[in-house]
């Protein structure tokens, strides 16, 4: 039989860290003489902070040369870490945790693939780290999503072919991720945005322990 192996998208699924880059951004942004909004911050999902910073300066119409772009990447991160800091398991999506249980019992392996270089940390304050077998997050890739590469490299440590992978994630550059590795795509969130996942539900909660069995055979 072949093994099934899940990896889990950290932000917006396994827990919302999204409104804590949301406020580290605004404050930049403001800092920077401009507003920065919820609607604006919906291009940032699923996107490296490099790249969350192009987009950003590109809203604000600033310029920067290379050492200052450096200095307010540094200065966003250590304002989502100061934001961070007082995270605990309180802050974990409804039902994630059963669902880890589940699957922990099942004996199912499971990795974390997650732009967030901060994965490991989070993870540690929720209480979630023991769970997953491996991590992926940041620090080990070179490339953003909608590339594979997270996902790939996930599946490789977990000794496990890109087709008997599932994932879980809640951005469309995850989801094309998740396709473009050839695995099973779940989507969390809403369904009209997540139109390329192979299936959608809006959380946790909607997932029943028959649809996981199945999602095994």
């Amino acid at each position: 039989m072949n093994t099934t192996a899940i990896i889990f998208d950290l932000d917006g699924v396994i827990v919302d860290t999204a409104k804590y880059h949301y406020l580290a951004w605004k404050k930049l942004a403001n800092t920077l003489g401009f507003e920065f909004t919820k609607e604006q911050n919906e291009l940032f999902k699923g996107v490296s902070r490099k790249r969350c910073l192009e987009i950003l300066l590109d809203i604000g119409k600033v310029e920067a040369s290379q050492e200052q772009f450096d200095l307010w990447m540094v200065e966003k991160n250590e304002d989502y870490l100061a934001y961070i800091k007082d995270m605990d398991a309180s802050e974990i999506l409804p039902d994630v945790q059963k669902t880890l249980d589940y699957l922990k019992g099942k004996k199912v392996p499971l990795a974390l693939g997650s732009a967030s270089k901060n994965a490991k940390p989070i993870l540690e304050k929720v209480d979630l780290l023991p769970y997953f077998k491996v991590i992926v997050d940041g620090t080990n890739v070179t490339k953003a999503k909608p590339d594979p590469e997270v996902f790939l490299i996930a599946a490789q440590k977990l000794n496990a072919k890109p087709e008997n992978c599932i994932v879980f994630e809640d951005a469309v550059a995850g989801i094309e991720a998740a396709k473009a590795a050839g695995m099973t795509s779940i989507g969390i969130g809403d369904s009209k945005t997540l139109t390329n996942a192979d299936y959608v539900f809006k959380d946790f909660t909607e997932i029943s322990k028959e649809f996981l069995e199945g999602l095994m055979q």
